[in-house]
């Protein structure tokens, strides 16, 4: 049974009241992640710095000092966050060992509010998944049937709120790893605009479409998170500047006369019935309920997938360079040259995953098939972005399922990678056009698990999303 954790400003308050203290809520927080093992959400225990970090805040209350609105709060980071007080590595052998030198800039960020990172969570090695089953440290276990899969890249993530381990958990969203995970757990994941987080820190996947966001229960919590880490970082050179009036604490929307379009080409066959008919009734509430339903077709998003799967392992192929066993990381202590010890060390410390993506990122950037493949994937890439700015002239939002399936069977997929891919089919459009994206638990299929509804906004529209968010939150209960 998870933990009914109160809303993250209401456990801030209660710390700044001193009415409960930051030492207590670590303490629950890591009771519950060492009773919940058998998850396999989380794979790097920072108890030691995280109890430090609480009885310094508690000193502050104690002396009448101001502490942050996340004051005490504790949290959980996916596994490709630099923080201190423990390993980084990525879910992956390769980075076995590595005890960052500085921290993310988003980590930095929540620390400075008060939030405490009590763990890292598990999740598929370098974000390279969906599934959360390419961990070198094991398959995370669904929450609510342990046969299934939590969804991924961030499943640990997305797993562990969903188990009440903490009160959120931050991810990252590469092509879908924050958005198809929550929608399989039954929690809120939001993809902020392309920018809007800076990536400092982040051990990096797809540099032009990699997004930092939250986990959360709620859809406020998401809210008070983002605004925590939003805006310009001087250590990332693609953040923008966050939105003057702030993110927290949300206006929801009066859905009357709100015009929302349903993407035409992710209602196909392929969607299971019982999504399409939990999606069909969360559209007939939205339109009881004042708004202007129109179907709007992006004919380029049947494309998305294919576009992505040449640009991301494009970019992949690039970031994994540095991975080389001589400066960090594993090294292979038996190689007696300089190409033994680069081949040996990558052979045995990527997994197959990692091995695949690399493979095809340095085909289609290879002299011969530039032109043939990534060219053309950017050319496809800029006529998505220019389908959406099209869409967001005659509609405000745009909504769809966030993927064609509930949770998945463990071992079902993990032999098939054309099959696992597919299961980005309907999110990586929205990483490609850097638009903010947000999956909101809408319902359950016939076994009980979680359906999601994605929600997508114009570029730097993410206020306004989580406004709407809140307002179909609200319409559920």
């Amino acid at each position: 049974m998870a933990a009914d954790w109160e809303p993250i400003a209401q456990l801030a308050s209660r710390v700044q009241a001193g009415s409960t203290t930051a030492t207590e809520l670590v303490k629950r927080s890591l009771k519950l992640i060492a009773e919940a093992q058998e998850y396999n959400s989380v794979i790097i225990d920072l108890s030691a710095s995280a109890l430090k970090r609480a009885q310094l805040i508690d000193q502050q209350v104690a002396r009448g000092e101001t502490v942050g609105v996340l004051a005490g709060v504790p949290f959980i980071a996916k596994d490709n966050f630099l923080v201190f007080g423990g390993e980084t590595k990525a879910a992956s052998k390769i980075l076995s060992g590595f005890i960052p030198p500085y921290q993310a800039s988003a980590i930095n960020a929540l620390e400075s509010a008060g939030a405490i990172c009590v763990a890292k969570a598990n999740m598929d090695a370098f974000a390279h998944g969906a599934s959360t089953e390419n961990s070198d440290y094991g398959v995370v276990k669904h929450p609510f049937d342990q046969t299934r899969v939590p969804g991924g890249s961030s499943g640990g993530s997305a797993a562990a709120v969903a188990l009440g381990l903490a009160p959120f958990a931050l991810g990252t969203d590469t092509g879908g790893s924050i958005r198809q995970p929550a929608s399989f757990c039954g929690v809120v994941g939001l993809k902020p605009t392309y920018g809007l987080v800076s990536r400092s820190g982040v051990i990096a996947m797809g540099s032009s479409l990699d997004c930092i966001g939250p986990i959360t229960r709620n859809v406020s919590d998401s809210a008070l998170v983002l605004d925590v880490m939003s805006g310009r970082d001087a250590l990332d050179a693609t953040t923008i500047e966050r939105d003057e009036a702030g993110y927290f604490p949300i206006k929801k929307t009066p859905l009357k006369k709100l015009k929302i379009g349903v993407i035409k080409e992710y209602f196909s066959d392929q969607v299971d019935s019982d999504i399409r008919s939990t999606l069909e009734a969360s559209i007939s509430k939205l339109k009881a309920n004042g708004a202007e339903i129109s179907y709007v077709s992006l004919p380029s998003t049947e494309l998305a997938l294919a576009c992505y799967y040449i640009i991301c392992p494009a970019e992949v192929s690039s970031n994994l360079s540095r991975y080389d066993g001589q400066r960090y990381g594993y090294s292979n202590p038996q190689a007696t040259t300089l190409d033994e010890s680069y081949v040996t060390a990558r052979g045995q410390g990527f997994g197959k995953e990692a091995k695949r993506r690399i493979m095809i990122g340095t085909f289609v950037l290879s002299s011969g098939y530039y032109d043939a493949y990534y060219k053309k994937a950017m050319t496809v890439r800029t006529k998505l972005i220019n389908e959406f700015e099209t869409a967001f002239k005659s509609v405000d939002f745009l909504i769809g399922p966030i993927a064609p399936t509930t949770a998945f069977k463990i071992g079902e997929k993990s032999q098939d990678p054309l099959q696992m891919y597919l299961a980005d089919v309907m999110t990586v459009a929205a990483n490609l056009a850097g638009i903010p994206a947000l999956s909101i638990p809408v319902g359950v299929d016939s076994l009980g698990l979680p359906i999601g509804l994605q929600l997508m906004a114009a570029q730097r529209q993410d206020a306004a999303l989580l406004n709407l968010a809140g307002a179909i939150e609200d319409m559920g209960n």
